[in-house]
């Protein structure tokens, strides 16, 4: 091999990294958008301009780690859980933002089995982060931000 092929070769990203790189453009773009870690355990609502209301739900929160669900204010009528929707995990310490979850009750033990493989385990995440970034990308398109999120308030009667 000459040494311009190895160069090319030893530049290229291994698929791990590539991964690490989404949960990092991920978090980034998280932040800008919404600012999780400024934001209280509970529920909020983003209108944007265009298209369909946001839920930004922020589950939980840990010194270095918060869990958030968005969604929009769809339901899915089999299981009453919001669809379509993306389960997150941010690392504040690492600047990293994993998406565990699209879909409620769709964890991957759910969608790929106990069992599975740990190419097809990494290739469903790569898939889940990869889409939640351009769905990042559409929403901020949508006018969604943390300037729009307002505590969601639900009104009974």
């Amino acid at each position: 091999m000459n040494s311009i092929a190895s160069a090319s070769v030893a530049q290229r990203p291994s698929r791990f990294g590539y991964l690490m790189g989404l949960y990092g453009t991920n978090y980034w773009q998280l932040t800008r958008l919404f600012g999780p870690r400024a934001l209280a355990i509970g529920r909020y609502r983003s209108q944007g301009k265009v298209g369909l209301p946001l839920v930004v739900d922020v589950l939980e929160r840990a010194p270095f780690t918060t869990e958030l669900r968005l969604s929009y204010e769809l339901v899915d009528e089999l299981t009453g859980q919001p669809d379509p929707s993306a389960h997150v995990r941010l690392y504040s310490d690492a600047r990293l933002a994993e998406v565990t979850a699209c879909y409620f009750g769709s964890r991957l033990d759910d969608v790929l089995g106990r069992s599975a493989p740990a190419s097809t385990v990494f290739r469903h995440r790569l898939q889940m982060n990869a889409f939640f970034g351009k769905w990042l990308d559409y929403l901020e398109q949508c006018g969604h931000s943390r300037f729009g999120l307002e505590p969601y308030t639900v009104e009974i009667g």
